[in-house]
């Protein structure tokens, strides 16, 4: 079993930066991919960006236009930490943000992912 544990969400008022944290512990050997998803009010859980730790690549799919540019996900110098960089941020942005590991190369559906954290709540103030 892979623990995953989100840290760093809050307030934030429109136009800000925040960066939020998932630290990966456990079977963290068989973790491949890490990746961030973001679920609002009422809606489906969105991706938003992975990284894929044998070849320290990002992959950001087709994410919303409104991501592009604005989010950026990178890894930590520990190892099976990564973290989520949101600049520029919007109340549209407000939700919870969780992270997700996969034993496998997964991109961007939910499905593709094995672990789950709890999620971490980013909310924008307009």
């Amino acid at each position: 079993q892979v623990q995953l544990v989100e840290s760093g969400g809050g307030l934030v008022q429109a136009g800000g930066s925040l960066r939020v944290s998932c630290a990966a512990s456990g079977r963290t050997f068989d973790t491949y991919t890490m990746g961030w998803f973001r679920q609002a009010p009422g809606k489906e859980r969105d991706f938003v960006a992975t990284t894929w730790w044998s070849s320290g690549r990002t992959y950001y799919g087709e994410v919303a236009d409104s991501v592009k540019g604005r989010f950026t996900i990178s890894r930590g110098n520990a190892k099976n930490t990564v973290y989520l960089q949101m600049n520029s941020l919007q109340p549209e942005d407000t939700a919870v943000y969780y992270c997700a590991a996969a034993v496998k190369i997964a991109y961007g559906r939910p499905d593709e992912y094995d672990y789950w954290g709890r999620g971490t709540q980013v909310t924008v103030s307009s």
